[in-house]
This record gives C-alpha cells, sequence and structure tokens, in this order.
C-alpha cells in the first residue's frame, strides 16, 4: 500500500480557526476590514456604548453578534424587544439598535470596506425582512427616524 502524503492527511482533518476576544478578527470579514473597522471605531469613539450615535471599541463586532443571535431565534416570525438593562451593551439586544452602529459603521468606512460589511449584512437583512413583520402603526410614533429595520413590529414585553 503506497504511502500517504503529509497534504492529504491534512486535508481531511482541517484545523478550524480560532476566534476569540484576543483576536481583532471579525467572523466573515477579511483582516484589512477588521483593521478598517478598529480604525474607524477609535476614530469616532466619543461616546460610551448604549448611546444612540456613536461607536464605541468593539462596537461592529458586539452589533453583529448580536444581529446573528436575534436570528438564530427559533419561530417562523420574530418580534423586536426593546431593552431596559443598564448593561452598556443592553441596548444591542434591541436589534434595531443594532442595526443602526452597523448602518453607522457602513456610512463611516472607506468604500472597500464598506462594501465588504454590506455584502455580510445583506442576507442578514433579508432574513430580518422575512422573518419580522411591518408594523403598519409606525407612522403614528413620535421618533419616525432610521431605517426600514425600526418600522417593523415589536414585541410588548421588555427583555434584558
Amino acid at each position: 500500500m503506497p504511502r500517504r502524503r503529509p497534504g492529504a492527511l491534512r486535508a481531511e482533518n482541517p484545523v478550524p480557526p480560532v476566534w476569540g476576544p484576543w483576536t481583532d478578527r471579525i467572523p466573515g470579514l477579511s483582516e484589512r476590514t477588521c483593521a478598517e473597522i478598529q480604525r474607524t471605531e477609535r476614530e469616532h469613539d466619543g461616546c460610551r456604548a448604549g448611546l444612540w450615535d456613536g461607536l464605541w471599541d468593539g462596537a461592529v463586532e458586539a452589533a453583529l453578534r448580536h444581529y446573528r443571535a436575534f436570528l438564530r431565534q427559533p419561530g417562523r416570525y420574530l418580534d423586536l424587544c426593546f431593552e431596559i438593562s443598564p448593561h452598556p451593551e443592553s441596548s444591542l439586544v434591541n436589534v434595531a439598535n443594532a442595526r443602526d452602529i452597523l448602518e453607522e459603521a457602513l456610512h463611516l468606512l472607506p468604500l472597500p470596506a464598506r462594501a465588504e460589511l454590506g455584502r455580510l449584512l445583506a442576507p442578514l437583512d433579508a432574513e430580518l425582512r422575512r422573518r419580522t413583520l411591518p408594523d403598519p402603526h409606525a407612522y403614528r410614533r413620535f421618533w419616525r427616524g432610521g431605517g426600514w429595520w425600526h418600522r417593523r413590529l415589536y414585541d410588548s414585553e421588555l427583555r434584558w
């Protein structure tokens, strides 16, 4: 029986990449885009987490993590929920706030990084549109700003 080459053996058992808090890599994005995101977050670190306007260090990664976690929930339809916790990342429980942070990052990033992040967000946005219902009374809200994700149906209960 002939000897198997080392490359063939390694190909059968690929080593998964190591992602963690010590790495500055966002899954699904290139290293160059991650570096641009970090640079943009540092330049626009004017306010702390949870505020409507502004980024903080790690804001895009946290927003993407919350956005993906929201879409992984079981069920055909999902309801957006309001946040009540004083924790800095609690505003991201409301997926509309997480999407606001991602939209702000899209506007601040240079064109190549913006395009890559936009390609990552496109299927997530399509899934959010598919699994949430439009709010027929959104036009009556006092605050009418924001993107289409703010005009989706909210659940009445408050969550952490």
